[in-house]
């Protein structure tokens, strides 16, 4: 029987010295929280310095870590609270650079430029859009729609109860469609 182990079975390894389980975590778990990250902050540097602190404070935290909690939300709850102390230091600044781009739509090689042109300016119009959103605001937004966890997932990781999440939830995106109406 091949039993593929949980996450919270490969940090409690992890913790207990198996460092081929912390492999194993990182794999899974580095895509999904390296672009979090990335959409959270700007410039790109400072989300690559936020996601190696991540790490650097998981690797401390190994021996005390509790499988109270999912490890994704245990592991999101430490980068909201880098993000949280980014904010707090400066604002997000709107990155023009496409390869920094939170929300970098695809599109057809076969387009015109005029349509290229339309797409970078709605592309933009939306960053700008997100970045005015309060953080509160903006960390549930984001925890939501990019790594689709549940209401009571994101409450764990941001320390809010279920009702305040759907507001804010709520709130940011009236903000948006206001933000964003023609």
């Amino acid at each position: 029987m091949n039993h593929e182990r949980t996450d919270e079975e490969l940090m409690l390894a992890y913790a207990a010295g198996d460092i081929a389980a912390f492999e194993t975590l990182y794999a899974r778990h580095r895509g999904p929280l390296y672009r979090f990250l990335v959409r959270g902050i700007s410039p790109r540097a400072t989300a690559e310095e936020c996601f190696q602190e991540v790490w650097s404070r998981l690797v401390a935290a190994r021996t005390r870590y509790r499988p109270e909690a999912k490890f994704a939300t245990w592991l999101y709850q430490i980068a909201q609270n880098l993000l949280i102390d980014q904010y707090r230091r400066a604002r997000p600044q709107v990155s023009l650079d496409e390869d920094d781009s939170p929300l970098h739509l695809e599109g057809e090689e076969s387009e015109k430029p005029e349509q290229q042109l339309d797409r970078f300016q709605e592309q933009r119009r939306l960053q700008q859009a997100l970045e005015e959103l309060p953080d509160e605001q903006r960390i549930v937004l984001q925890l939501r729609l990019e790594q689709e966890l549940s209401l009571e997932e994101i409450g764990e990781i941001t320390g809010a109860g279920r009702e305040t999440v759907k507001s804010r939830l709520r709130y940011a995106m009236d903000k948006l469609r206001a933000r964003l109406a023609p």
